[in-house]
């Protein structure tokens, strides 16, 4: 394990391709290396069904040519670097030019790595995966009228990442992830339904026990038998927490830099506008501790920190890395991303819709008719006009209280017609990378029989 949380070997490499870059005649470089341990257990009517292990280290170098950048990469952390940064310089100059391309400015790097405690160096054995998944499924398959299991797992992983640039930077952390998830099938024959729960974390402790997972698995699956079909109407809409996090993963799509830049976003022209109800944050914090997607710097070596994106139902900025920024006339907001193989692209981190002040059931209260969605299904958004269409699944709201489930239900609406009707309740939760409360949405399609 000392020598999977040593990158020594990485930072040295990067060094090294950084180096023989400039030599090569780059004007700039830089040089990212991920280092990857991942394990995972699959577990079905307790019998192991599937157990794998990766390991590897994978290395990028991008050279810069005036306004021309070329990408090469490697899993051969002994390669010979001087070849490997000669291929990308001549690469770089038979490239189109980009008038945007360039590394980070130097007064935009991290001068700091803070710690966000994002490493539990605890990796668990293949047989304590097997052991979580089998609690997992065993919790779901006790509940009264659970018939099959659709397989439980567990993962675990240690990742970590280098960067260094020709301009002096030079960062490095490590990050961990442990998960559980479990999927159960309720009802016979043609009555089937199924669910589902899981839990990810940073750190192991964190994690939910294994048969809380099963339970709630098993609980969703069964209530959701013998689902009942609706006529179309116009009705307000309730999303689960589990489907909420979608509306604000649409928000980060809209608002990412690419998509504004190449005006194929229906915000593009919205920004400093009202698009939610005063009072309302949309956050992107990659600095909270134990976060699952923290870094303490961006791909850029840009500096991170936290950032309202939404502030009193303004939209307050764009995502942005540093080519993005420079061809919107802006500063980057450090939310660069990048794999060792590609050119950096803007990406959110801990993106969480706030709370608002009300419980979901204060929430529901006056809603006469409604359907609470607890399930989204196929991707029906199109970013250039923001119209919605999405399948989903649920229960039917009468009388402010959830009532029978629903299935094959198709709700339609304009995201921004959305987002202005948008009201969050109180029950927030930090489960996955994008969060958001139980919402409430008015006047949207539902579409049924």
């Amino acid at each position: 394990m000392s020598s999977l949380l040593d990158q020594s070997a990485l930072t040295d490499l990067a060094e090294r391709l950084v180096a023989a870059a400039r030599r090569a005649g780059a004007d700039a470089a830089d040089a990212l290396a991920v280092r990857s341990v991942s394990l995972a257990v699959e577990v079905r009517d307790s019998a192991v069904e599937e157990s794998e292990r990766s390991e590897g280290d994978d290395v990028g170098l991008r050279a810069f040519v005036g306004r021309r950048q070329a990408v090469v990469s490697t899993n051969d952390i002994k390669a010979d670097a001087t070849e490997l940064a000669e291929r990308a310089v001549a690469m770089a100059k038979a490239a189109p030019e980009d008038p945007f391309t360039g590394i980070a400015d130097r007064e935009q790097l991290a001068r700091e790595i803070p710690d966000l405690d994002l490493l539990d160096p605890d990796l668990p054995t293949v047989g304590m995966l097997e052991e979580r998944a089998r609690r997992a499924e065993s919790a779901a398959l006790a509940i009264e009228g659970v018939t099959k299991s659709a397989g439980a797992s567990a993962s675990a992983g240690i990742g970590g990442m280098v960067l260094v640039t020709s301009h002096g930077f030079r960062g490095a952390y490590l990050n961990s992830g442990q998960s559980i998830s479990m999927t159960a099938i309720a009802g016979a024959g043609t009555a089937m339904e199924r669910d589902y729960d899981y839990c990810a974390t940073v750190h192991g402790g964190d994690l939910d026990p294994p048969e809380k997972i099963g339970r709630t698995a098993g609980e969703r699956a069964v209530e959701r038998l013998n689902p009942r079909k609706v006529k179309s109407k116009r009705a307000p809409v309730v999303f689960d927490r589990r489907a909420a996090g979608s509306l604000i993963g649409h928000l980060a799509s809209a608002i990412n830099g690419a998509a504004v830049a190449r005006k194929s976003s229906f915000l593009r022209d919205k920004l400093g506008q009202r698009l939610f109800r005063p009072g309302i944050r949309v956050l992107d914090d990659p600095r909270r501790l134990r976060g699952l997607r923290s870094r303490p710097f961006d791909a850029e070596g840009v500096a991170t920190k936290s950032l309202a994106v939404v502030e009193d139902g303004v939209l307050a900025s764009w995502l942005l890395d540093c080519a993005t920024a420079r061809e919107l006339g802006l500063v980057t907001t450090g939310h660069a991303q990048r794999a060792v193989s590609s050119t950096p692209a803007p990406g959110p981190s801990n993106l969480h819709l706030a709370a608002g002040p009300d419980t979901p059931e204060a929430m529901m209260a006056d809603i006469a008719e409604g359907f609470y969605v607890t399930d989204l299904i196929g991707v029906g958004v199109n970013y250039v006009t923001g119209d919605y269409s999405r399948g989903a699944n649920g229960f039917w709201i009468e009388n402010g209280k959830r009532t029978y489930p629903v299935s094959e239900v198709t709700i339609a609406g304009s995201l921004l017609d959305m987002f202005q009707a948008l009201v969050p309740a109180n029950d927030l939760e930090f489960r996955f990378g994008t969060n958001a409360p139980t919402v409430r949405v008015e006047g949207l399609t539902v579409g049924g029989r």
